[in-house]
């Protein structure tokens, strides 16, 4: 395992430009299967969870070529299906979650697809039949193997149908959708999750010939296509990564300017941390924060109420940043509830900030109180381990802002969604180590 030492309560400076969308990256790479043309998609993190699912396609038979830092072109033209049923695929399709939306391109194009129980973080249980349900819909025959955990659908021809999902999941209606564009006939999907990176591969299928209308609504209409065709596509900035630098400007008392966000795909992400109190400013297409060297004061409801924060499906705050909001909480001026409703796991790293001084009450798996300490008392630095990719960086931004060096291992769950993320960091002031695992 790698480590990460980190000297903490030193103020940061400068600009700082987010990687391209790790979500975005997950659904956008796998739907280069649905044509045999090139296609060039470009803003490409340079991420384990993203590389490792390049790495699968390889296996699978696209060809690959690197053009340059974040840009590649695929063409799936001689696409190797053996590869689906060998064990290697087996082991390889554990290690990522975002191998499951493989299933849709491969079914729609070839008739069949198949994907070990994909592995991912240990945030709490994250259901798949949202997908195979969808793809049972569409005329899929589903079958499960319980000893090798293994998932198969597979059909003649699919055909257009209505569905009614039962969760607004944004890799399940990634997954249907890819399916339904190769399909004879109409295809509705209604409670669809609405999500700017589903809204971008919606609009890359298009560009390939797709025929899909409402996209940035929560009812999608699709009109089956024969075939599809190359094209080239650019990836949003990682919002995650956005809200991550935010926190870590908040908590660290720094002045920093975050480039190119793409404001209007933000969201609730600059009201929710506004409503906690930090200042965030509109510069062009940049977030500019300044030093809050006086703190930043909890806003409560108008009729005096503490504030809650909790995740919803798009538009609705993202669930990827409540463990940054909780954390960035801990040094504000007043008190809040994070009610984390998706996951029931996700919020068991908070013990690791309780040793570092903050106050916070998990009232259960899903909502914790947090009491801020309004700077008035530093966290202390100590030696963790990440449990998963969010966590991880929070108590990254704790330990930026703790007094003393902390320690964290297990980084490798951070280098899964952040790129050089200690390279960029030591690029604004930050003093921090990477220390190789045995």
């Amino acid at each position: 395992m790698g480590t990460f030492i980190i000297e903490g309560g030193h103020q940061l400076k400068g600009k700082i430009q987010p990687q391209g969308a790790k979500n975005e990256a997950l659904q956008i790479l796998c739907a280069v299967l649905l044509t045999a043309e090139e296609i060039r998609i470009d803003n490409i993190p340079d991420i384990i969870d993203v590389n490792k699912l390049i790495a699968l396609l390889k296996k699978l038979g696209v060809k690959i070529n690197k053009i340059d830092k974040g840009s590649y072109t695929f063409k799936a033209d001689e696409v190797n299906l053996k590869y689906l049923e060998s064990a290697e695929f087996k082991e390889d399709g554990k290690g990522l979650r975002g191998s499951i939306m493989i299933v849709g391109p491969l079914l729609a194009r070839f008739g069949k697809g198949y994907i070990p129980k994909p592995g991912g973080d240990k945030i709490g249980r994250r259901r798949l039949d949202t997908h195979f349900e969808g793809f049972i819909n569409l005329g899929a025959k589903f079958r499960y193997n319980k000893e090798d955990l293994f998932y198969g659908v597979e059909a003649d021809k699919l055909k257009g149908a209505y569905m009614l999902l039962d969760e607004a999941s944004v890799t399940g209606t990634a997954n249907i959708v890819m399916a339904a564009v190769l399909a004879e006939g109409t295809t509705t999907i209604y409670n669809a999750a609405c999500e700017p990176y589903l809204q971008q591969l919606c609009k890359m299928l298009n560009r390939m010939g797709a025929k899909i209308g409402g996209v940035g609504s929560n009812m999608l209409i699709i009109e089956g296509v024969d075939v599809l065709g190359g094209t080239n596509h650019r990836m949003l900035p990682d919002m995650i990564e956005i809200g991550s630098w935010i926190g870590l400007a908040a908590m660290t008392k720094s002045e920093l300017t975050i480039t190119n966000v793409s404001w209007d795909d933000l969201g609730q992400i600059p009201n929710v941390f506004r409503k906690i109190g930090i200042t965030i400013e509109r510069q062009g297409d940049d977030i500019y924060i300044p030093a809050h060297t006086n703190g930043y004061e909890v806003q409560n409801y108008i009729d005096g109420s503490i504030l809650t924060v909790s995740d919803a499906p798009w538009p609705g705050f993202t669930p990827d940043l409540l463990s940054i909001i909780l954390t960035v909480l801990t040094q504000a001026r007043g008190s809040a509830v994070v009610h984390q409703k998706m996951f029931e796991s996700r919020l068991f790293f908070v013990d690791k900030l309780i040793d570092m001084g903050a106050k916070i009450i998990l009232c259960d798996p899903h909502r914790a109180t947090i009491i801020g300490h309004d700077f008035k008392s530093q966290l202390k630095a100590t030696t963790m381990t990440s449990p998963d990719i969010r966590a991880g960086v929070s108590l990254l931004i704790a330990a930026l802002s703790a007094k003393g060096t902390s320690t964290i291992h297990n980084i490798e769950q951070i280098d899964r969604g952040y790129e050089n993320i200690d390279e960029r960091l030591r690029a604004i002031g930050a003093k921090i180590t990477r220390v190789a695992g045995n």
